[in-house]
């Protein structure tokens, strides 16, 4: 009894660091996004809050954690308010990284991925379910951050977004039903995930596109 309690304190534990982890980097790539289209202060903060808690707000209400720990646990606004205070003031230092935006929606998208499976499979969710979730968690902020910067989602045209944090969350599943010691599985599927994502980025793997249709392209003609 006191073992099981010990593990659904760490779990609980791990699953707020992860979270606060997914926070502070999405944060840190709605914030830079909201530097580069020349926000405002307040606007730079907006994205930055927006872009770190969407997804994990989004879990919550879906597994019925209410109210979403974003909105109950103050260091959640606080984290996403640094990270947006960091990348106002001190932008040039966060440019200095490759691809930054990139990189750190990538440490987002496998932090959150894997938060929100964990999380999901400790509601009693079954394994397919707490898959998607953690894919919803992990795709959930950086839909918010385009919306609100008026561009198409990342999710809906780069490269192996979504597929990346499904896989990642799919690891962390896998360990669940081979009884993996909780760290090893969510490391496992942290690194899954920002290894496929980061690999597509530079390799430029992604899914099939759409083909232009015959009558699409008259239309451009015509126009």
């Amino acid at each position: 009894m006191v073992e099981g309690h010990a593990a659904d304190e760490w779990l609980q534990t791990l699953v707020l660091l992860l979270d606060l982890g997914g926070t502070f980097a999405f944060a840190l790539s709605g914030g830079m996004a909201g530097v580069r289209r020349r926000l405002d202060i307040f606007g730079v903060l907006v994205v930055s809050f927006a872009a770190s808690t969407s997804g994990g707000i989004t879990r919550d209400l879906l597994i019925g954690a209410v109210p979403p720990a974003a909105l109950d646990d103050w260091r959640y606004l606080a984290v996403s308010l640094v990270a947006g205070l960091l990348c106002f003031f001190w932008s040039p230092l966060i440019e200095m990284m490759r691809s930054p935006v990139r990189m750190l929606d990538a440490a987002g998208l496998a932090l959150f991925a894997v938060a929100g499976s964990e999380k999901a499979l400790a509601f009693g969710l079954s394994p397919v379910m707490a898959a998607l979730l953690g894919m919803l968690t992990g795709i959930g902020g950086g839909v918010a951050r385009d919306v609100l910067l008026a561009e198409i989602p990342a999710v809906l045209r780069a490269d192996l977004y979504a597929v990346a944090a499904l896989a990642g969350a799919a690891v962390v599943v896998g360990g669940y039903l081979l009884d993996f010691p909780v760290t090893a599985a969510a490391c496992g599927g942290g690194l899954v995930c920002f290894g496929l994502r980061m690999m597509a980025i530079r390799r430029g793997w992604r899914l099939p596109v759409a083909e232009k249709s015959h009558a699409a392209e008259g239309d451009d003609r015509t126009a």
